[in-house]
């Protein structure tokens, strides 16, 4: 009888193994990144005072996000996915970050400097962006289409999406396929999977 159940349970083990190994072998297939669109032309001015257009990260691979530095909700979260995706690619010249404020009345450059001194945003070309609010949200609401606008409602008195944009050295979002072949567009700057998700897409970006 004990034979009888090793081999059975031999046969149950080999059937599953031919079925989880595709399976298996697709997680780990390098992702196909789809262009999503291209990125319109901006030009804001930076934490350092100096004005920074699109053009600024020419053959660069950027991550783009909205916020403002008296967000009390996501902003902080948001944030802390942004520096673990600048410590990973810290050595990288041609790697870059853009967090555009969407209350530039409030965030000038010295407090958006000191912003980014108080978190640890170090990397020489991340620029934290203010400017005119209408054509802030125009860039976030039009040209990416993620969400930014006031709300007295809202925590902060602002409303925003949590999610970062991916764009190529030919200044285009680009992003991967979901489970059923649809792109994802942005990634969830909330969530570990996102984070690594748009970890693993900047390196295959990096070396195109």
């Amino acid at each position: 009888m004990k034979k009888y159940s090793y081999i059975g349970v031999a046969f149950i083990i080999l059937i599953f193994g031919i079925y989880a190994i595709p399976k298996i072998v697709n997680t780990l297939k390098t992702p196909e990144l789809i262009t999503v669109a291209k990125v319109p032309s901006f030009e804001f001015t930076n934490q350092d005072g100096e004005l920074i257009s699109n053009s600024f990260y020419d053959n660069k691979v950027y991550v783009v996000e909205f916020f403002f530095t008296t967000c009390p909700t996501i902003c902080p979260r948001m944030t802390e996915s942004m520096i673990t995706i600048q410590n990973q690619f810290y050595a990288y010249q041609d790697f870059g970050i853009v967090s555009f404020s969407i209350n530039p009345k409030h965030d000038t450059p010295e407090i958006l400097k000191q912003y980014a001194k108080d978190h640890g945003a170090t990397l020489k070309n991340w620029n934290f962006l203010t400017g005119e609010q209408e054509v802030i949200y125009e860039l976030a609401n039009t040209g990416f289409t993620l969400f930014a606008g006031e709300n007295s409602d809202a925590e902060g008195g602002f409303e925003h999406s949590g999610m970062f944009a991916l764009i190529d050295k030919e200044g285009n979002i680009r992003s991967r396929l979901d489970e059923f072949g649809n792109p994802i567009a942005f990634y969830d700057g909330l969530d570990p999977i996102g984070v690594e998700m748009i970890k693993e897409d900047i390196a295959i970006l990096l070396k195109e």
